[in-house]
């Protein structure tokens, strides 16, 4: 008997699909193929080429790299200094999740003859296709995630994947600067997440090796990431399964040693570079930039039009919906998740540049993306009434189109990097027209 293929099961692969077909028009011709690596990904990456073909961790390299021209965002200098040497101002950890796919583009470079310089052609198209493999493996695990959710379905989980790849601003960061810290930020913390709730549901030797290897993994990557910690208790889903979780933990003290040694040992990766470049094990790379935690913008972090998440990327507030039915199903969760929320919005507001510079939305909630994941797939698979139930579909799928036209604007400098306000936004709203291109040349400045 032949088995019946449940058509949503493909939702993954489309997606795939389509971010391949997208960024190798737009980035794979080999005079263009120079951008998929851009400013701070530029950072993000060096540590490969540095070790691996330069044998430089000071980035000498740099000006021979800016000299052969392959793109001028290539020219973004990531270094910074400490005391009298030269450092990489940003952190190892995308260069660990690139590794393979940089070896692969290694090897490849050689056999077919192009400058194995670390920065020709196919380096850099190695570079997107990791961005969109981690993408994949992520969505895997949210659709886990969501399948484990009462009263999920095929069909409702992949439009929710849908939603959250091409309504979000994970799509231009995928497809357009892929070098960015934040897809592979995504991928470990929803394994994160996953791995945490086998860990809660069944205390194993295993998890906890694994959970405290993913951990220092987010960590190298992006520091600011460890408050995912803050997210276990909704992991686990109430207190009987965190304190029983947890008294597993330390009353196991192979567990214990065991998952220091793996943490340990992953997160010194970072200290023993610094130790190599400078003589010291600690260093702080980002120089006078910092947090100002008595001051956060967490109103602007989330409603300005210069570049507020919900502005931005509205399928985030749209989400929050499913918070009433987490408050239903379980109360405790709901607050450990909300507790974690603004936590964490309280922080990210508070760096000195609350709108991170040059960027689509507030891109450092890309990582977190497996959480209005769950609050969709709580309201989606909770709702009784159909017609609510097709509004609130309806208007995810308005969004949906909205966020594609908007990271084209993005693409294209109609909506500018970086100084947007209320007026401008409004003037360009959902406009692709070439008038807007004959007012507004690339750079943005004029809208």
């Amino acid at each position: 008997m032949i088995k019946k293929i449940n058509p949503y099961t493909f939702a993954i692969p489309l997606i795939i699909l389509i971010c391949l077909w997208i960024t190798s028009n737009f980035n794979w011709e080999e005079n263009r193929s120079g951008r998929i690596i851009q400013t701070d990904g530029t950072g993000y990456y060096a540590y490969l080429p540095a070790i691996f073909i330069y044998q430089d961790l000071n980035f000498g390299f740099f000006d021979e790299v800016v000299q052969k021209g392959y793109h001028q965002n290539n020219k973004y200098d990531y270094r910074s200094h400490h005391e009298s040497f030269i450092i990489n101002k940003y952190y190892v950890g995308t260069s660990i999740a690139l590794l393979p796919f940089f070896l692969l583009a290694h090897i490849i470079t050689l056999i077919s003859g192009y400058p194995a310089d670390g920065y020709s052609y196919f380096y850099m198209v190695m570079i997107s296709i990791a961005a969109i493999f981690y993408l994949a493996v992520g969505l895997i695990f949210i659709r886990k995630i969501l399948l484990s959710l009462n009263g999920a379905t095929e069909k409702m989980v992949s439009l929710i994947l849908l939603v959250i790849v091409f309504g979000t601003n994970m799509f231009y960061y995928v497809v357009e600067e892929p070098s960015m810290s934040h897809i592979y930020s995504f991928f470990f913390i929803t394994l994160f997440i996953w791995q945490g709730k086998l860990y809660f549901d069944q205390p194993t030797w295993k998890n906890i090796i694994l959970i405290s290897f993913i951990y220092a993994l987010i960590i190298l990557i992006r520091p600011v990431n460890g408050l995912i910690i803050i997210l276990l208790p909704f992991i686990a889903g109430d207190l009987n399964k965190l304190v029983n979780g947890v008294k597993a933990f330390f009353r196991n003290y192979l567990w214990l040693i065991t998952a220091l040694v793996v943490f340990s040992i992953i997160i010194l990766i970072q200290p023993v570079i610094y130790k190599i470049q400078t003589g010291d094990f600690l260093v702080y790379s980002y120089g006078e930039e910092g947090f100002n935690f008595l001051s956060p913008n967490f109103t602007d972090f989330l409603f300005s039009y210069r570049k507020g998440l919900f502005v931005y990327t509205p399928v985030i507030f749209v989400s929050l919906a499913g918070g009433f039915y987490v408050f239903r199903q379980n109360t405790q969760r709901f607050y450990f998740l909300g507790g974690f929320l603004i936590i964490l919005i309280y922080v990210l507001s508070s760096w000195w540049q609350w709108y991170y510079g040059g960027s689509y939305s507030q891109r450092v909630m890309i990582e977190y993306y497996a959480l209005p994941s769950i609050l969709l797939g709580y309201f989606l698979f909770n709702v009784k009434s159909s017609n609510l139930k097709r509004i609130y579909i309806a208007i995810l799928t308005l969004l949906l189109l909205i966020n594609i036209i908007q990271s084209e604007q993005y693409r294209i400098a109609h909506i500018h990097w970086s100084e947007m306000n209320k007026e401008k936004y409004w003037k360009v709203f959902l406009r692709l027209d070439k008038l807007i291109e004959r007012e507004n040349p690339l750079n943005g400045e004029d809208l």
